[in-house]
């Protein structure tokens, strides 16, 4: 890039708010998906306020620069992988948040992590639900970029159930406010809802105005060991129609025993599955779904169900189960799976994966959202190896495509982000995959917006 033209980007924003050294801008080269075709940007923006947002926007707009946009990068999609010579527009630096106790609500800079709105939120006996596995350090923008989900979303729902309001850079650097602080609003078309899940391709959001509930009441839990997957899932299954819980997670053997490899906890490594689930229904019917639950793992075949009321011992195998992604990550490279599959389906997808692991000779360790169907197979591979790269990138195709077959998605919380746009087709079909990017190219006309991911 003409070094004159940098220097306009340069001089029109804050002093070191613009990053162009190698050094300094390879961190932003890419998120946990470590893309070894993640390009070089050309500058990164580390925005202060929203108004360097629409200098960095329209300065690309003008020299038809990519623009990236990027939270924390804690993605699993390579939502935010870098183009080469793009401008990566960070809002890791705008993490203000204000809580409103009265109204319920909590306005937070795209940059705040998840964490940061529980804690504060919390601070006035109040709760922010969306809890995807990498809450500590993911940013509440990132988050409405995915529509991210989480271990709760089972019963108190994802990322745009709480999403109230957001202020967005357009592609052309306008600054605009959809929805607002109330509960309803049905002005206009929902653009909100729009914003919401669209990775990144239709501007940056760089305000948040979020919904939060009363602080949830402590839980009892539910702890089931199986001698297979299936078994698991058969559980899962027979609760869907009875309780519903407010988590219901699920592991395999290979991610238990990664677990204790990486953060020992006395879990049982010889069993073939664990689900944990829990119940924060109040009275007397917490006990009647904890004995539900209970009974439908028994009824599954569990060679093991024990239930507790002490929430050390419950925040422990809950602890294991967010350890999942972070302990397979320290065995080496994997494939990060998203595929969400009707709840009844479970048990059948789980068995054909396994089924797919062993057709393209390839490790796939599970572990799930069980209780809505969204699943995590972690395709293990050698990066160096060439023939484990084709067959895991085979796998990774064929399981989407399994649940595509069975009327599921291949993405509940990650988005499609770089690693599933080239499944995308197949799931949405011409029609829809058309409409997806007519959307997309009226609002960026020049097509600068995250190019090469979503649609």
């Amino acid at each position: 890039m003409d070094d004159a033209v940098l220097a306009q980007l340069i001089d029109a924003l804050p002093a070191g708010t613009v990053l162009t050294e190698p050094d300094l801008t390879e961190s932003y080269r890419d998120d946990w998906t470590r893309s070894p075709a993640a390009g070089r940007p050309a500058a990164v923006v580390r925005a202060g306020s929203a108004a360097d947002v629409q200098t960095a926007v329209r300065w690309a707009a003008e020299h038809r620069v990519p623009v990236v946009p990027r939270g924390a990068g804690s993605g699993l999609a390579g939502g935010v992988t870098a183009v080469e010579g793009c401008l990566v527009v960070s809002t890791e630096r705008m993490t203000a948040i204000e809580v409103d106790p009265v109204q319920r609500i909590a306005v937070a800079g795209a940059g705040a992590l998840n964490v940061a709105v529980k804690e504060a939120a919390a601070v006035h006996g109040l709760w922010y639900p969306p809890d995807p596995g990498s809450f500590r350090i993911s940013s509440v923008g990132g988050n409405v970029a995915t529509n991210a989900g989480g271990i709760c979303c089972v019963k108190y729902g994802v990322t745009t159930d709480y999403v109230l309001g957001l202020d967005v850079v357009l592609p052309d650097g306008r600054l605009v406010t959809l929805g607002g602080t109330t509960v309803k609003d049905v002005a206009g078309l929902p653009l909100l809802k729009l914003f919401v899940g669209s990775e990144g391709t239709l501007g940056v959001v760089t305000r948040v105005v979020l919904r939060l509930l009363p602080a949830q009441p402590p839980a009892a839990t539910v702890v089931a060991w199986f001698d297979t997957p299936q078994q698991a899932g058969a559980a899962v299954a027979a609760m869907g129609a009875r309780v519903r819980p407010a988590m219901l997670e699920l592991m395999d053997r290979a991610t238990v025993n990664a677990v204790e490899d990486f953060r020992p906890l006395g879990l049982d490594r010889t069993a073939g599955a664990l689900l944990v689930g829990q119940s924060d229904a109040p009275g007397a019917a917490r006990a009647e779904e904890v004995e539900v639950m209970a009974a439908c793992c028994r009824e599954a075949g569990a060679r093991e169900v024990l239930s507790t009321d002490d929430p050390a011992e419950g925040d422990m195998f809950l602890e294991a189960r967010r350890a999942a992604g972070p302990a397979l990550d320290a065995l080496g490279a994997f494939m990060a799976e998203d595929v969400c599959v009707p709840v009844h389906l479970v048990p059948d997808v789980l068995d054909r994966i396994a089924e797919l692991a062993r057709r393209h000779g390839v490790d796939v360790p599970v572990f799930a959202h069980a209780g809505d169907g969204n699943l995590h197979p972690a395709i293990r591979y050698e990066p160096g190896d060439p023939d484990s790269v084709r067959r895991a990138e085979a796998a990774f195709a064929d399981i989407m495509r399994e649940a595509i077959a069975c009327g599921g998605t291949i993405t509940g919380e990650h988005g499609v982000g770089r690693t599933k746009r080239a499944a995308l087709p197949e799931q949405l079909g011409p029609d829809v995959l058309e409409l997806n990017r007519r959307v997309r190219a009226a609002l960026d006309p020049l097509g600068i917006m995250n190019p090469g991911a979503l649609c």
